[in-house]
């Protein structure tokens, strides 16, 4: 069965470059381009994986994370997904949030195609 993955970027060329690699190799890709956009897809798409921007319009990555945690927290019915961040700078905030959220990975922009397939093989196959 194919794994399916959303990509959250609010930089169009990011989420073609992702979108294309990751349709190559085989991944269902969903995308979405803000911070509430992704809460809502990630609710209808059910996906395997979040690859999601820290630098988001609307409500960033951090908050995000923050969001899904407080409603699963309430009781609501959301998945808990596997996460790689993306990030165009190495921020220590970053390194708090693995330890308590399902960061599973951060990658630094500008990224190599390999690496993000690579450490998408290791998290979901």
């Amino acid at each position: 069965m194919q794994k399916k993955i959303l990509a959250v970027d609010d930089d169009p060329h990011i989420l073609i470059l992702v979108k294309t690699r990751l349709q190559a190799n085989g991944y269902e890709v969903v995308t979405a381009v803000d911070g509430e956009e992704c809460i809502q897809k990630l609710l209808s798409e059910k996906p395997d994986l979040l690859i999601l921007d820290v630098m988001l319009p609307k409500m960033d990555g951090y908050n995000v994370l923050i969001t899904l945690k407080e409603m699963r927290m309430l009781g609501k019915n959301i998945p808990k997904v596997p996460v790689i961040m993306l990030t165009a700078r190495g921020e220590p905030r970053i390194r708090e949030l693995i330890e308590k959220e399902d960061i599973k990975a951060y990658i630094l922009k500008p990224f190599y195609s390999k690496e993000l397939l690579e450490t998408i093989k290791k998290i979901i196959g």
